[in-house]
């Protein structure tokens, strides 16, 4: 398990698969690693649901900060196709944290639930003492719809296209260069598009979009790992092999700049906000159509080439290399040594 993150493939299938608490026959979907979220059948419907901590950076403004922490949970249901209803959240809060700033906080998520038809069902709040920004709670995101309406993580098929939309490193470039944009030795001018990043970290709407135009077959958030991870998992989940095209993949203004300069690979960097889509081709025009009427970024990246062999893993190969899954996200090293320059 590395130091920092997610665990991995290997520990996850050693000491978590196998200790799952009480087998059910209502799990249609169950723990798997790299996978978004879990399916409930429920008397013949489906119960989406999906777990994420909440990350609150007062840096970023406590409204935008709210808003942010909850796309991070609802998309992970949004992946699914069926469009998250429900919410369960739980806060931690740091006793630093005012009244003030919390209620701005919880004000944007309602709103932002609102907008989306969630409605907040059960949670709890409470301020202790060990507790320290970002990490602030937890919450639990639910959708309900039909079994056959869901996108599986390992839908992806051979013949399919794999879309993008956004581009790599959004999320951590976004959040780097506006948390500590004073410490790049980048010109003011690239360091502004840099922050332009962060109000791209959104992609529940772009999720649910996509599903409805489909035919989607799997679709999965661009988190931590960045597309070098969500790339592998997808494949692996399917068992088949990605070919990408490397110059297909869309990169945003000032995103290999900052990457650059904090010594970043944006293929491993997180990227909440960005999707890795496949799609029937018969599809592709309707998904790409639909998402640009919603002026978001999108780009045909590759394809689902073929079935690997007989140990059912995936493969992913980036102008005929193969492309490992990352070990470590260099996000995390990055802010690391940002917010301790910072501190000096």
């Amino acid at each position: 398990m590395s130091d920092l993150g997610k665990i991995d493939r290997t520990f996850f299938e050693r000491h978590v698969a196998p200790n799952l608490g009480a087998e059910r026959t209502d799990v249609a979907v169950g723990p798997r690693h790299g996978v978004d979220f879990g399916v409930i059948d429920i008397d013949g419907q489906a119960l989406v649901t999906a777990t994420d901590p909440l990350s609150i950076l007062p840096a970023l403004g406590f409204e935008r900060a709210g808003r942010f922490a909850l796309d991070l949970v609802l998309a992970d249901v949004a992946v699914s196709g069926i469009a998250p209803s429900h919410l369960s959240v739980c806060f931690t809060l740091p006793e630093t944290m005012t009244d003030e700033q919390f209620a701005t906080v919880w004000e944007a998520i309602h709103a932002e639930c609102a907008d989306l038809g969630v409605a907040v069902v059960t949670g709890h709040t409470a301020r202790y003492s060990d507790p320290s920004h970002p990490w602030v709670g937890a919450a639990t995101a639910m959708g309900v719809g039909e079994h056959t309406d869901i996108v599986r993580p390992d839908g992806a098929s051979v013949g399919d296209r794999l879309l993008m939309t956004t581009g790599p490193a959004v999320e951590s470039v976004g959040l780097l260069s506006t948390l500590f944009g004073d410490q790049l030795d980048l010109p003011p001018k690239t360091v502004s598009s840099a922050q332009d990043r962060l109000e791209e970290v959104y992609c529940v709407r772009d999720a649910l979009t996509a599903a409805a135009a489909g035919p989607v077959t799997a679709m999965h958030d661009v988190t931590e790992g960045g597309l070098a991870g969500a790339l592998n998992e997808m494949a692996d989940g399917a068992g088949v092999r990605f070919a990408v095209d490397r110059e297909g993949v869309p990169m945003r203004p000032g995103v290999e700049e900052v990457c650059e300069a904090l010594e970043i690979d944006p293929w491993a960097a997180t990227s909440s906000g960005s999707l890795l889509i496949a799609v029937d081709p018969a599809g592709v025009n309707a998904v790409r159509g639909a998402l640009e009427d919603r002026d978001t970024v999108v780009a045909d990246i590759g394809r689902v080439e073929a079935v690997r062999g007989e140990d059912g893993e995936g493969e992913v190969v980036v102008d005929g290399d193969v492309l490992e899954h990352p070990s470590v996200d260099p996000s995390w090293a990055a802010y690391a040594e940002l917010a301790d320059d910072a501190s000096d």
